[in-house]
């Protein structure tokens, strides 16, 4: 049956200028699988789908939304048999073995055409061998979220170059307050510290390189990176015990002034609201520059759609990723009462919320720097886990640098052989 258009995206449709019947030379079925099944997301994705339909009234758009965490499974199946025309995934590595598969379609095409120079930021995460397999639609910011009130007690400025970092982080230290807050519990967090120092020391293609197994562990420029990482930990600069919390039960060392940073994504911020840091005493701030040599890189989970190799109506799932890779889709679904994330168009608007604003900023600016998927993200699953086991380690025991290198490096040679 064919999805009917609400009127509030009815009106929306308006605003942007496009009616029903334009492009109407598409015909036939659109199929789509989407993982966007928790409440919000469900809402946008069958929004869009209901207002592609009614742009198009030759083409009839079926949309499937099937379970997020069954959809990682399952995924694979769906392109090879029978497959729908367009899927949700992820980008950079999450999207490579079905590149490496044949099943996610090249769509450099659509990249050639002068609107998508506005989805820049993100155009190496969707870069495989030198193509395009996919378009971006969200994705959000991570950096370091601080106590603006303790920094301004301590007469500090936010740091853009490393050897600020570390002398602010002494001046914190020396106020009896940790730098940072983080909870390796569940390993991930650590990730985040290691793709911000490793592409802040290394650069992006480098990082990269690494996590699709082309650079040893052992490598004298991952080395840099841990020695790097080290200052801190050497300076006690991380609250103690930090593998017995997890990343939410670590907030509250920064809620109650305990610790004075947190380096985590922009997620973050509503439970930092709820524990009573309102924006006078909460702020963020880009991970400052350790090697002025290579380029901003930031971590920026990307959600994207995908046209399968086996679509049976390529004409129509190009014209729906021109539609959601447009600006003024762009801003409607990733408003703060649907997805409350970042749009990829540089030329879309945002929601008046000073985090979101400084990280559209952040991330729009960042054509040249790379954005990462972050470290669970853009390493192979068993290369991943092994690895934040590591990073974890590395935190509480940094003495144990070798037997973890060597540890990793095995692995490595195992996983991408």
């Amino acid at each position: 049956m064919r999805s009917m258009l609400s009127t509030a995206a009815a009106l929306a449709i308006a605003a942007t200028g496009v009616t029903a019947g334009s492009h109407s030379s598409l015909e036939g079925t659109l199929r789509i699988i989407s993982d966007m099944s928790n409440p919000a997301p469900r809402a946008v994705m069958e929004g869009l789908a209901a207002e592609f339909d009614e742009m198009h009234p030759n083409l009839t758009v079926e949309l499937d939304i099937v379970d997020r965490e069954a959809w990682k499974t399952q995924i694979r199946n769906a392109l090879s048999a029978n497959p729908p025309d367009v899927v949700n995934w992820y980008a950079a590595n999450r999207m490579l073995p079905y590149v490496e598969a044949g099943l996610f379609a090249d769509v450099s095409d659509l990249w050639a055409e002068e609107e998508m120079a506005a989805l820049a930021s993100t155009k190496g995460a969707m870069t495989i061998d030198g193509k395009q397999w996919g378009v971006p639609y969200t994705y959000y910011q991570w950096g370091v979220y601080y106590r603006k009130d303790i920094y301004d007690q301590l007469g500090l400025s936010e740091p853009t170059t490393w050897e600020e970092e570390k002398a602010n982080c002494q001046a914190i230290l020396d106020s009896g307050v940790k730098c940072y807050t983080i909870g390796t519990k569940f390993l991930w967090t650590a990730g985040g510290w290691f793709d911000y120092i490793n592409s802040r020391t290394n650069g992006y293609d480098f990082h990269i390189a690494l996590a699709r197994g082309e650079i040893e562990w052992t490598d004298d420029r991952v080395r840099q990176t841990f020695a790097n990482w080290r200052e801190l930990i050497d300076m006690g600069a991380f609250v103690d015990d930090h593998q017995s919390y997890s990343w939410q039960e670590a907030q509250q060392f920064m809620i109650d002034g305990e610790a004075a940073a947190y380096l985590m994504g922009n997620f973050s911020v509503a439970s930092f609201r709820d524990g009573g840091l309102d924006d006078t005493k909460l702020d963020f701030y880009q991970f400052p520059v350790i090697n002025p040599d290579v380029d901003y890189a930031e971590d920026a989970p990307t959600d994207t759609f995908h046209m399968a190799s086996g679509a049976q109506n390529p004409e129509a799932a190009k014209e729906f990723m021109r539609f959601v890779t447009s600006a003024e889709v762009q801003t409607k679904i990733n408003a703060g009462d649907a997805l409350g994330q970042l749009p990829v168009n540089a030329n879309a608007s945002i929601d008046d919320d000073k985090f979101l604003k400084e990280g559209f900023e952040m991330l729009s600016s960042n054509a040249g720097g790379g954005i990462m998927q972050f470290f669970d993200r853009d390493f192979p699953a068993e290369m991943a886990s092994v690895g934040m086991e590591g990073l974890q380690e590395f935190m509480v025991f940094p003495d144990n640098l070798d037997d973890i290198l060597e540890r990793l490096e095995d692995t490595r040679q195992r996983v991408y052989q």
